[in-house]
């Protein structure tokens, strides 16, 4: 039997709406009895691709919604943030501070790395109806 729930909620696509769903997954987390450490992981892992779906998915457009479902499931919780844009495309390579602070690159670049930095698993899928960004994060950490 599983004890499985989902929770969902819709932001608008505006700076700051991000904080919302941030917020939204750390009281999910917490209840779920996430050491302090992974709750922060979760947050700037939410924070990052809700700021990546209302920015680069859709644009700034207020008038389209971020989707963000959240999946309790045996010691671990699912993130899927969904935008209405047409993907990431290529990748972003791996930022350099240094190139950045030089002037060689451009600032950014940060989102994606931190999120495959700060959950235990990440993936983007992209269809016609937008993009979204799947993540799992685990009770304790795993890997490295």
């Amino acid at each position: 039997m599983s004890a499985e729930k989902t929770y969902e909620m819709h932001v608008p696509s505006t700076l700051g709406a991000e904080k919302v769903a941030m917020e939204f997954a750390a009281t999910i987390a917490k209840s779920m009895n996430f050491p302090a450490e992974r709750v922060e992981d979760l947050k700037t892992a939410v924070a990052e691709a809700c700021t990546n779906a209302i920015e680069h998915g859709n644009k700034l457009d207020a008038s389209t919604k971020v989707g963000i479902s959240l999946t309790v499931d045996q010691g671990r919780l699912r993130i899927a943030i969904q935008d209405q844009g047409s993907g990431i495309g290529k990748r972003p390579a791996v930022p350099s501070i240094e190139s950045q602070v030089e002037g060689n690159t451009e600032p950014g670049g940060w989102g994606v790395y931190l999120i495959e930095n700060l959950v235990d698993e990440v993936s983007f899928e992209s269809s016609p109806e937008g993009t979204i960004v799947n993540m799992i994060i685990h009770l304790e950490k795993t890997g490295a």
